[in-house]
């Protein structure tokens, strides 16, 4: 019998810091959560945006964002919507916007980066929450993350196991990746810039392929795919108000990351029984 688990990134695996700036309100908000910040309203989607940090803030502030982003070429990965919503549509919006400037996401940057600074490995991702209605880029949003503590030892526990793991993330790849090899995941295991609905579908690929798959997430982004999983574990390692139906779709709720690992064992041994009581 064969057991894969696949592993939400923000707030799963990594101790998460996000900021958002209102920019309609010019107000910054700190410790927001931005998926739940997007799922409160059905035309809003959030974008991840390939920017480099060091390069942001050197830009002047005054930058529109949108001509900073069509001058370096910059395309964009939707990370969470609740409508169905065309690329073509989504770039209409972000790239002709007049009201997100630079300075905008400078300010989230460095929020950001005065809370996790002091990590030893921390990755930072910035992208936009753009409001399909209003047509136009509602906020701007930075989030930086470091590895929860036990998260690289639960890993390197399952691999020993037999067990594979995978993540599955709305963050932006080549950040995951960097991460993933500090956390022992290998790389063709990484999957980047998923929407709910791509998680979800990674979750049913991989049970024709395994007997038994285990999502482990902590937020609404994670849903359809614990609802996929054949065993769906919440985890509230992270900080935070969550809805009810992360709850209800959960198999098991753990405060830590390293409890997958007893779940998983407790699998494993019944698994084994099983067979050898068929055998």
């Amino acid at each position: 019998m064969s057991v894969a688990v696949v592993f939400d990134s923000a707030g799963t695996l990594l101790n998460t810091y996000r900021v958002a700036k209102d920019i309609r309100n010019k107000k910054l908000l700190p410790g927001i959560e931005t998926t739940t910040l997007t799922f409160s309203s059905p035309d809003r989607v959030l974008v991840v945006l390939p920017v480099h940090s060091k390069e942001m803030i050197n830009t002047p502030a005054d930058t529109i964002l949108s001509e900073y982003l069509v001058q370096h070429e910059m395309g964009f990965g939707v990370s969470c919507t609740r409508k169905i919503t065309t690329a073509e549509e989504i770039g209409d919006v972000l790239y002709t916007d007049k009201t997100a400037r630079v300075g905008d996401l400078q300010e989230c940057i460095r929020n950001v980066w005065t809370v996790c600074k002091a990590e030893s490995i921390v990755t930072l991702n910035s992208g936009a929450i753009i409001n399909m209605a209003l047509g136009a880029v509602e906020f701007a949003i930075t989030a930086g993350g470091w590895p929860f503590d036990g998260a690289k030892e639960t890993i390197s526990a399952l691999h020993r196991m037999g067990v594979p793991t995978f993540i599955a993330s709305g963050d932006r790849v080549t950040k995951l990746e960097k991460m993933a090899d500090h956390l022992g995941v290998p790389r063709d295991r990484v999957y980047g810039v998923a929407t709910p609905t791509v998680k979800a579908q990674i979750v049913s690929d991989l049970k024709q392929e395994y007997d038994t798959v285990l999502m482990v997430g902590d937020g609404i982004n994670d849903l359809c795919a614990m609802r996929n999983a054949d065993i769906a574990i919440l985890t509230i390692q992270q900080p935070g108000d969550r809805p009810e139906e992360l709850y209800a779709a959960a198999d098991c709720v753990v405060k830590d990351v390293s409890a997958v690992l007893p779940i998983v064992q407790e699998l494993l041994t019944s698994q084994k029984l099983s067979g050898d009581l068929r055998s």
